[in-house]
């Protein structure tokens, strides 16, 4: 579209004779990082009855309209704007009206000023966000915060206009507040907003304030900047982080240089144009994207719409078809552990499908996905049966091949597979509905367990031949037959094992003498405990744990991901008791937690396996 004419110029100037109309004002002095040319036209009413005709004004003759706020994030356009911009940083829009426990405050007032003015008035609980750049408008749009504390428990009530200048009232309760999200609708314009404070001392909270501010301009990079570039993955997974991690900081284009500060910030060197700052992010969103498999969202704001898509479409989404459930004894722990790998991916930016599976069998959802990722746990999900049909039917999928699972899962073939690559076991046996005696090479106590299900079901431990026969009969319940293991008293970890490298050890410090499904799930005996690294493990035996663990991993043929089970014996031996090739993905479960302690977020890990996955030749 050609930026706005003459005609329509003259024409709002002859409609509007109040409104202050700005000519030719450059991007230099509306937001804070300065990229752009110059606006043809810049709107500045007072207050909502004004802006409302104007948009109604706008919206009849199909012009487009760019509000702005404090600019804090605005990316200005390097072209005349087709848009009429609006700013909302005057009059009533600018205006703080106190309470009795509450503010009500323009879109246009700066954080600062909103939480300096409540404070003022004993009215505070907010202080963090008083460091965050920017205007409430924007703040509320994406539920700023800071801290633990988010501007979106504050509302009582939101007013704004839509497009067309027609009233928008909302209760704040009526919001759905996310991590650095709401759910206001994106063609709302946001007028002012109610805001409940607690009672506090002023002079308290004005401390508070000023150690927040302090603290900011610490930490915050120097230089022109739009603040932070993008949204940060999750809670847990730092934007920032990322891209240092990728080794991106002090990248150029231009006049454009990812901070060295904080990488999440691109700085104008008083010389960037908007092509510059758009190119260094792109590089940016696609150099991270290759190393993690996150894409990237923008937290910026671009004046021009073309830009805007470009940054968006630079790196193309990732289809991944997740599958849960099964038909296992461990179905709802898989379902559970489906929807936070769902859940992850989606905050990764990848469109996702959510399956409940109940066959090993191909639907049309899996053909279409670049991937499929399988979360499923015992049963055909984990034994290599599903993993058959989806290579027989070319299909990228995350996790091991069909021949490993088959390996992993069966916990008989697994102890022989170790015993043929030297890899430490302990002693054990196997036996029949029909052979169930005591077998003669084993000594109490022994551990019996199914050799195919996972997630301890129907293990127990036999310590006086009493216990025998029971234990025989709750595994037969789970398989046909039985594997008996000599008891190893020791302290039980488990080594996970991403893309080929160890994570760190967790140890499990379970009430009982054993790591049974109560410890593991449902605690009626006391709490588990993890400890990452471990408390009670050498850091010497700590890395012979991890190399054991991918030697399992190099010997069974297994890719992807892997977590190897392991008991370190009184006098330091480590005995690998068993593998599992589809480990849990619940809160609770262990290769998330080794995950995170390395410094990789849930989000990261299960990025890093959808991508795997779609590179596969």
């Amino acid at each position: 579209m050609p930026p706005l004419s003459s005609k329509l110029i003259a024409e709002l100037e002859s409609e509007f004779p109040t409104l202050t109309l700005r000519y030719d004002v450059p991007w230099e002095h509306l937001s804070t990082l300065g990229v752009g040319g110059e606006l043809p036209l810049l709107a500045e009413p007072s207050d909502d009855i004004s802006l409302a005709h104007l948009l109604k004004h706008c919206a009849e003759r199909g012009i487009r309209t760019l509000v702005l706020g404090g600019g804090s994030n605005t990316v200005g356009a390097g072209e005349p704007s087709e848009a009429l911009a609006i700013k909302l940083r005057h009059g009533d829009f600018i205006k703080v009206r106190i309470g009795k426990n509450f503010v009500t405050a323009g879109s246009g007032v700066r954080l600062h000023d909103l939480i300096t003015v409540a404070a003022h008035h004993s009215l505070g609980g907010a202080a963090p966000l008083a460091a965050i750049p920017g205007t409430v408008g924007g703040a509320l749009r994406m539920n700023a915060g800071a801290h633990g504390a988010t501007i979106g428990d504050l509302v009582m009530e939101i007013c704004g206009l839509d497009a067309q200048g027609n009233a928008w009232c909302v209760s704040g309760s009526d919001i759905k507040w996310s991590y650095r999200e709401s759910s206001i609708p994106r063609d709302i314009i946001i007028t002012a907003a109610i805001l409940k404070f607690q009672p506090v001392n002023a002079e308290a909270e004005s401390t508070l304030i000023r150690a927040e501010l302090k603290s900011r301009a610490e930490h915050d990079p120097k230089g022109r900047s739009a603040g932070c570039v993008f949204k940060n993955p999750s809670s847990d997974s730092s934007a920032g982080q990322l891209i240092d991690s990728c080794g991106l900081k002090g990248l150029r284009i231009g006049g454009a240089q990812v901070s060295n500060a904080h990488a999440n910030y691109i700085i104008n060197d008083a010389r960037a144009t908007e092509q510059d700052f758009l190119s260094l992010a792109c590089a940016v969103k696609e150099k991270v994207f290759k190393m993690t498999g996150i894409q990237l969202k923008p937290e910026i704001c671009f004046a021009n719409t073309a830009s805007a898509k470009t940054l968006d479409s630079c790196v193309s989404k990732l289809k991944i078809a997740v599958l849960k459930g099964g038909t296992s004894s461990e179905r709802e722990v898989s379902l559970e552990s489906g929807a936070a790998v769902a859940k992850a991916l989606r905050e990764a930016g990848c469109e996702v499908v959510e399956i409940d599976i109940r066959e090993p069998k191909i639907s049309q959802e899996m053909r279409s996905a670049n991937a499929v990722f399988p979360v499923l746990h015992g049963g055909f999900g984990e034994s290599g049966e599903l993993q058959k049909v989806l290579e027989d039917a070319n299909l990228k999928f995350v996790g091991c091949g069909s021949e490993a699972c088959g390996i992993i899962i069966d916990k008989l073939k697994s102890k022989k597979f170790m015993e043929k690559h030297g890899i430490p076991t302990p002693p054990y046996a196997m036996l029949t509905k029909n052979e169930r005696a005591f077998p003669s090479k084993l000594k109490l106590p022994v551990v019996v367990k199914p050799p195919s299900e996972g997630s301890t079901v129907g293990i127990s431990l036999v310590s006086t031949m009493e216990e025998w026969d029971k234990a025989i009969d709750e595994c037969l319940k789970y398989d046909k037959t039985v594997l008996v293991e000599e008891y190893v008293e020791g302290d039980e970890i488990t080594v996970g094992i991403l893309l080929g490298q160890a994570l760190p050890p967790v140890e499990i410090k379970y009430p009982g003498k054993m790591y049974d499904y109560d410890a593991k799930y449902t605690h009626a005996k006391g709490e588990t405990f993890y400890h990452c690294p471990p408390k009670n493990v050498s850091e010497e035996l700590q890395k012979k744990a991890g190399e054991i663990a991918v030697k399992f991993f190099e010997a069974t043929g297994a890719r992807d991901l892997l977590r190897v089970d392991m008991i370190v014996a009184r006098d330091g031996k480590i005995y690998v008791l068993e593998g599992n090739n589809l480990p849990g993905f619940t809160s609770s479960s262990l290769l998330p937690k080794a995950a995170k302690t390395a410094g990789i977020s849930f989000v990261q890990l299960c990025a890093s396996l959808a991508l795997s996955a779609t590179q596969r030749g």
